[in-house]
Formats: structure tokens, sequence, C-alpha cells
């Protein structure tokens, strides 16, 4: 335990809880749009749960991170897994099924929990950075995370309550993330690089992409469930 009295450990450690303050943004959004429609009991245990289970697959990832985000296609995959969930959110879900339990619980945290695998990729490269290949200081960074995610999460969805068009610009992040992971893929990279234009302009598109379909989802969800309640 001597590394804890060097300087080093410190100034890494630093680094890595600033990391995580700067990352934990667009996570706390996915965590609180998932359980927003939640009673507020269970709001809480799926801001936990899912904050705890997303760190602890975090942790898992970053081990791996150098190696898996060499592979072509994989941020291809998950930035298109992003967009799925981004309109997902997007959608009304105010019937009482979402409010039924368990149930709804177990699906917020699996969102919240997918959500955060497939955007880590690309922050925990900066957390394995900071790191320098030291386990406990790894594990250490990342576990000091979750407050600062819960807290987060826990802010935005007060503010939700009062604010609905904060969905909207949640759910537009999802888009935007989902097109920058795209244009960093190894397997386009080299012709990305290019591109400059397109750098700016998929994630935007991305962000319309979310916001567009998910509306238009919302839309034809209303009249159905206006026909079920009437029967």
């Amino acid at each position: 335990m001597s590394f804890l009295l060097t300087p080093e450990f410190w100034i890494a450690l630093s680094q890595i809880i600033l990391i995580n303050i700067v990352l934990s943004g667009d996570n706390a959004v996915v965590i609180a749009m998932a359980s927003r429609s939640l009673p507020p009991a269970q709001q809480k245990k799926a801001i936990l749960f899912g904050s705890v289970g997303a760190i602890v697959l975090r942790v898992v990832l970053t081990f791996f991170a150098v190696y898996l985000l060499t592979l072509p296609y994989l941020k291809l995959v998950g930035a298109a897994l992003l967009l799925w969930i981004g309109i997902g959110l997007m959608k009304s879900d105010d019937d009482e099924e979402n409010l039924a339990g368990h149930s709804s619980l177990a699906a917020a945290i699996k969102t919240i929990v997918v959500a955060d695998l497939v955007m880590s990729l690309d922050n925990v490269i900066g957390v394995a950075a900071a790191a320098k290949g030291n386990v406990a200081l790894l594990v250490f960074g990342l576990v000091i995370s979750i407050p600062l995610i819960i807290f987060g999460s826990t802010l935005i969805l007060k503010l939700m309550g009062r604010f609905p068009v904060i969905i909207t610009l949640g759910a537009g992040l999802l888009g935007w993330v989902a097109g920058e992971m795209a244009m960093t893929d190894p397997a386009i990279a080299g012709w990305a690089a290019n591109q400059h234009a397109l750098h700016n302009a998929v994630p935007a598109l991305g962000a319309v992409t979310v916001v567009a379909v998910g509306k238009w989802l919302t839309s034809r969800q209303q009249p159905a469930t206006a026909n079920q309640a009437a029967a």
C-alpha cells in the first residue's frame, strides 16, 4: 500500500476523477431518462443499481479497452445500438404497464447498463491512460465515479419533471454521441480523417434522427393508446 503515499498516485487519481466528471454527463442523461417513468421509490433503485452495474461493466471493459477499440466495425455497431436506445427513450411511455413494478424496474436497469456499456467504448480509453497500468488505481478511480453519476442522474431527473424539453435534448445528445462514435471506427478512420465536414455533420444527423424518429413513433403511439383507453 506504499503507492498510496506517492504523489504520482494522487495525481493520476485526480485525473481519473476529472475524466469521470466530464464523461458522466451523458451517462447521467441515460440513467435519468430510463428511470423517469418509474414511481419515485423505484427511480432511486434504478439509479442506484443501474449506476453500480454500469460502473462494474466499465471496470471490466477498461481492462480490454485498448484491444477492443482496435477492432473494426465495433464502434459502428455500438453507434447503431446507441441510436436505437435514444429513439426508445424518446418514445412516450406513460401507460400503466411501465409503472407496473419489478418488470419496469428491471427494464430501466437493463437500459442503463447497456447504454453505459456502449458509450463507455470511447470513455474508458482516457481512464485507462490515466491509470498507467495500475489496477488498484483504475478500480479505485472508477468506484469513486459512482456517486458522481448518481448525483448527476438525480439532478437531471428532477429537472425533467419541471422541463420536459430536457428529454428531447437528452435523446438528441445520445444521437450526437452515436455519430461521433461511428466516425472514429477503425474500419473507416483512414477515410474519415480527410472528411472534416462530416465530423460535425454525422453527429448532428444522429441527433436529428433520434429526435425525429422518436417523435414520429410517439405520435403513432398516442392514437393507439387513446383507442385502447376508449375500448
